[in-house]
């Protein structure tokens, strides 16, 4: 009884040796791996509420459709506001280059000429008050109000001399660049007003197939918040592992073929785009000759002649070209 155990166990052990050589490839240039297809978050770059939202999950994308939008009246305004406010700043702008009219200057001409025959009446009537006051013909309180009036008019003509000198001199260095830095920020409030009403308008970057929408319409959406998922349908990859005795069939630019489980009589074709220069699922500490046969290295293959049947981490059989 004891030998047939034996036996029958050493039967099986042969069989099970035999099916795992049988389901074992021949060498190592068959592989495994999955599809690799890359997906992007998409966001207005602007708060809002959205006003239309024209995709729906599951649908075909192309590059440059329109998928969202957002209500553009507030940001026209502010756009409106900043163009006003541009408009307002160049003219005033343009007068500070352009200095002062001569209309002004003349005006101030006059201004000053009057000034000086006010002082100068001014000037002689006090020196009548005081000739009289030493006389004791006119009071103490009249030849102070003398005094008062030609004080005061000196001080308008020393006003308008000023006045006349800042108009025949025009405006100072500092007073022209601030009005043109003010005229640069001006620009710069109008560009970025327009931009953020361009950015009111969500379009996608690439074809793809819509996997996620997390936006409705009448929805508020905040800068930079993820709106819509999208996958892209190019470039697809495939990420396969090889152990390190094979590591030189898979070189950079070696060509592959590529089956899938669900259509293993359509191949398709590709190329070993990069090859990872350190080994995965082992630690580096291992350095036994024995265990460095183990070591796997990450492959990721550029499918050349993709189509909509390759999904997202679909297992695939990449076999070396000969």
């Amino acid at each position: 009884m004891k030998q047939r155990i034996a036996i029958l166990a050493v039967m099986l052990a042969l069989i099970g040796g035999y099916l795992w050589w049988q389901g074992r490839p021949a060498d190592g240039t068959i592989l495994y791996g999955n599809v690799d297809i890359r997906d992007v978050n998409l966001a207005f770059r602007v708060g809002g509420r959205v006003s239309e939202v024209l995709v729906d999950e599951g649908d075909v994308i192309e590059a440059g459709q329109l998928l969202a939008r957002l209500d553009p009246v507030p940001l026209a305004h502010e756009r409106d506001s900043a163009r006003a406010n541009l408009a307002a700043i160049t003219a005033a702008n343009a007068l500070i280059h352009k200095g002062y009219r001569s209309e002004e200057r003349d005006r101030a001409r006059a201004e000053l000429a009057a000034a000086e025959a006010a002082a100068l009446e001014a000037e002689q009537q006090w020196r009548r008050q005081s000739a009289l006051a030493t006389t004791g013909a006119i009071s103490r309180g009249q030849l102070d109000t003398a005094r008062s009036q030609r004080d005061q008019t000196q001080a308008q003509v020393r006003s308008a001399r000023e006045q006349l000198g800042q108009l025949e001199t025009g405006y100072r260095p500092e007073e022209i660049a601030q009005s043109d830095a003010q005229l640069q920020g001006a620009k710069a409030a109008l560009a970025s007003a327009e931009l953020a009403l361009a950015d009111a308008v969500l379009t996608a970057p690439s074809d793809g197939i819509l996997l996620t929408r997390a936006i409705e319409i009448g929805s508020m959406v905040q800068p930079g918040a993820t709106a819509l998922n999208l996958s892209l349908t190019a470039p697809v990859w495939v990420r396969a592992y090889v152990e390190e005795p094979w590591l030189g069939h898979f070189p950079s630019g070696a060509r592959v073929t590529l089956t899938t489980d669900s259509r293993p009589d359509k191949p398709y074709q590709g190329v070993v785009g990069f090859v990872s220069p350190t080994a995965e699922f082992t630690p580096k500490s291992v350095e036994t000759p024995d265990l460095r046969t183990h070591l796997v290295y990450r492959l990721r293959i550029v499918v050349q002649d993709p189509d909509s049947a390759l999904r997202q981490g679909m297992p695939v059989t990449v076999r070396l070209q000969p």
